[in-house]
């Protein structure tokens, strides 16, 4: 996930018009190298809204509305539990899952404790009021840093492991 310095992943109307097009390729990048990307229904509308939808390799868009798939077997809407949603990967024989946001999502695979890494791209912007990385949830997990690099001039990305 891309954040603001202040853990922010889009403003409140889920504008995302901060973030770079060489963050746009990082993602499709790591989309295409991880073979899969699930993201929720409002990552969806807005992915779909900047014609960056879908993303290279297998789409799983989480959502509880019925949306009519024109994208075929590269996309998969579903109700499914996050659980469901791996097992799903799993039979199509993929051994990484790539969950791409947004808040509620990421909070949905944490609170079921299904994180094993997470990858922060920090962007050099702030704004005061948006959507957070991690929705409100009940849940806690203990993190060990284990990479940083500079992916820019003014961005750094954070690589780290989920205890268990």
């Amino acid at each position: 996930m891309t954040i603001t310095p202040n853990g922010l992943i889009a403003k409140e109307n889920d504008d995302t018009s901060y973030l770079s097009k060489a963050v746009f390729a990082r993602y499709d990048k790591l989309c295409k190298k991880i073979g899969n990307l699930i993201i929720g229904r409002r990552t969806y509308d807005v992915s779909v809204a900047e014609n960056a939808f879908p993303y290279p390799g297998l789409n799983v868009v989480l959502t509880n509305k019925h949306i009519k798939n024109k994208w075929g077997s590269q996309v998969i809407f579903t109700n499914n539990s996050p659980k469901e949603v791996l097992k799903l990967l799993k039979e199509r024989r993929f051994k990484t899952a790539l969950v791409g946001g947004g808040g509620k999502l990421n909070s949905s695979f944490m609170k079921e404790r299904l994180v094993d890494e997470i990858y922060l791209e920090v962007t050099p912007t702030i704004f005061g009021k948006g959507i957070k990385l991690f929705a409100d949830e009940d849940f806690e997990a203990k993190l060990k840093l284990i990479g940083m690099k500079k992916i820019s001039p003014n961005e750094i990305q954070l690589h780290y492991k989920v205890k268990k």
